[in-house]
């Protein structure tokens, strides 16, 4: 009887416990989440006769993706002007000279819609002491050609449903994955949009720099993110959800699929990358075990979020 007692009370104060600590843990991340929706002028640029503004959301560059929209204007006139053609260059420059650039759409698609170049940037970094990020842009008018360059603040992404990561895939190539959407997750299943570059490697050039085959990357094509979304904390046991659907690719270029978050709090998106021909890039399976009191495995290919 004394046994069966002291069973009761071990097992009401592991409950009680694990309820605190749960407690204390959603009073921790009791934040609001950001969520931007409106485009806002980030930098303003007069080269030649001709002022180019680009806009992104918040009027802000953050680490991971970032939707840019650029227009070019008649610095006299103030009207449009008959540009054929944009390209833009990120380039990082450290103080050690080393260069590097990051996932972005380098020839801008025109948006008639909206009367705007339309692209992308997925910054891999912030800006740093010892390290910054220049935006390289040409543009073509009347058959002319012309070039400028501009330094830029890229902020940390305090968001964590829009982090990205960096890995080194079994086939040796350099990827970026990078979450898009959504900005803040609802309670329930929801879309989920992320994108998947790899860099293109190249031999050295002689061209003039900046060399734009020398910071290329390339959309993954007709890959396969498979998704498996837990609850890493302690007090959660690792526990996972229902209705789930892996990514796969659209025709914007973008991964889509979706996660069914059941209750509000940290959670990690464990995936597994897999190539055209199925073969797994990076990425391993995570026990089913339901492990209360211990902080949850995790795939060598994450994403950790928190709504």
């Amino acid at each position: 009887m004394n046994k069966i007692i002291f069973f009761l009370i071990a097992t009401c104060f592991a409950v009680l416990s694990c309820t605190k600590e749960k407690t204390d843990y959603e009073a921790e991340i009791e934040v609001e989440v950001p969520e931007y929706n409106e485009f806002k002028e980030a930098v303003a640029i007069h080269s030649e006769g001709y002022d180019i503004k680009i806009e992104a959301l918040n009027g802000t560059f953050y680490k991971g993706y970032n939707e840019i929209r650029l227009t070019i204007s008649d610095s006299q006139t103030s009207n449009e002007a008959n540009v054929t053609n944009v390209t833009l260059l990120p380039i990082m420059t450290k103080a050690d000279g080393n260069k590097h650039s990051c996932p972005h759409r380098y020839n801008l698609a025109y948006r008639t819609d909206g009367k705007y170049f339309s692209g992308y940037s997925v910054f891999t970094s912030e800006s740093l002491v010892d390290g910054v990020w220049e935006l390289h842009i040409r543009f073509t008018i009347n058959h002319k050609t012309y070039t400028t360059k501009q330094r830029i603040t890229v902020q940390q992404q305090t968001n964590k449903n829009l982090n990205m990561t960096t890995f080194t895939g079994r086939d040796d190539e350099q990827y970026v994955i990078a979450l898009v959407s959504p900005q803040r997750p609802k309670v329930g299943e929801n879309e989920l949009i992320a994108g998947i570059y790899k860099f293109n490697k190249s031999a050295a050039s002689a061209k003039d720099y900046p060399d734009p085959s020398q910071f290329s990357y390339t959309e993954a094509s007709g890959y396969t993110l498979q998704l498996d979304p837990r609850m890493p904390e302690p007090s959660m046991g690792n526990h996972s959800s229902p209705n789930n659907e892996d990514l796969v690719q659209r025709d914007d270029g973008l991964y889509r699929g979706v996660v069914n978050y059941t209750m509000t709090g940290n959670w990690t998106l464990n995936f597994i990358m897999l190539n055209q021909n199925g073969k797994i890039l990076k990425g391993t399976n995570v026990p089913t075990d339901f492990t209360p009191g211990i902080e949850g495995v995790k795939s060598e290919l994450y994403l950790d979020i928190l709504f």
